[in-house]
């Protein structure tokens, strides 16, 4: 059943995006269901495709086809604030390739901007983009996950978006007293929230090598603005005491 008649393990939070602003497009263009297609092997030969490669892309079209929904996000420039209202488009493209390791993955839309990233959803559920480099990169535990991080977003929108001179992965480590979110986390990504700041940690959407952690932080509230402004005296700190000894 789609997403939008059966929301089903999504959080209350990621039902009010949905419900606020998603919709299921049913003007889509015929395609040929994947069972029927043929795929190349890691050594290039056309092969019928795996099994567990249909269900996965067959189940992504049934659960998730034609889902639209826009996610706000802001940011500050100088210190004038920015909004923006990004697209996402649920819709399978024509790739389906397999990586170095176990499993299948294939492509969907996903943001609907110029984007310099592929994105895929693997056989074992995750979602990935792809930077150009044939890399399955993670960026989510699975597409619920996803949803579940763009609500996130959408939420902390109308909070204030820190700019601090201090790196962001360390201001972020100064940040204690924050509840995880789970649902909305995974290997790649991690979220924590309080009534007045948020934190949202993921690794870089590129296949250099290590994908290093960044970090995107919001507060609300004069509380929230005097926990940002202890952390970051704390992570300038930190990072003065390392230049030191290292």
């Amino acid at each position: 059943m789609h997403i939008l008649d059966d929301p089903t393990g999504l959080s209350t939070r990621a039902r009010n995006l949905l419900e606020r602003t998603g919709w299921r497009d049913h003007q889509r263009e015929p395609r040929l269901t994947t069972e029927f297609l043929r795929i190349r092997d890691r050594v290039g030969q056309l092969i019928p495709t795996p099994m567990m490669l249909v269900i996965r892309r067959e189940g992504f079209d049934q659960r998730y086809g034609g889902l639209r929904y826009q996610v706000r996000s802001s940011y500050t420039i100088q210190g004038e604030r920015h909004d923006m209202l990004r697209e996402w488009h649920y819709d399978l493209g024509q790739r389906m390739a397999t990586g170095s390791t176990h499993g299948w993955y294939f492509d969907w839309f996903g943001e609907r901007v110029s984007s310099p990233v592929r994105y895929l959803v693997h056989t074992d559920g995750r979602v990935g983009v792809d930077d150009g480099g044939g890399t399955f990169l993670e960026i989510a535990p699975s597409l619920p996950a996803l949803i579940e991080s763009h609500a996130l977003t959408d939420t902390v929108s109308t909070w204030d978006r820190i700019t601090a001179e201090v790196d962001s992965s360390a201001l972020a480590d100064q940040l204690a007293g924050l509840t995880d979110v789970p649902e909305a986390s995974g290997p790649t990504i991690r979220w924590r929230l309080s009534d007045n700041v948020a934190v949202k940690e993921f690794r870089n959407w590129s296949s250099e090598t290590p994908r290093r952690w960044c970090a995107s932080i919001w507060s609300r509230s004069r509380t929230g603005r005097c926990q940002i402004e202890e952390a970051v005296v704390r992570a300038a700190a930190m990072q003065q005491m390392m230049s030191v000894t290292g």
